[in-house]
């Protein structure tokens, strides 16, 4: 079965901020929020949108 249009994860520095218990990678700082989201776009095969400035989340098209 193939995923599609769902949220595979989310990068944050606010992990308090997330609503659900799912992949949740939690960063220091944005720096390194932004280079987890860049690697986990090429794992996944997906794609990293910014919500706001803490939190990016990797979803499948």
């Amino acid at each position: 079965m193939a995923l599609e249009k769902c949220i595979l994860a989310v990068v944050t520095t606010k992990p308090e901020k997330v609503p659900f218990g799912g992949y949740v990678f939690h960063c220091e700082s944005k720096d390194e929020m932004e280079h987890f989201a860049a690697n986990l776009e090429a794992i996944l095969d997906g794609i990293a949108h910014m919500l706001c400035e803490e939190m990016l989340i990797i979803v499948k098209h």
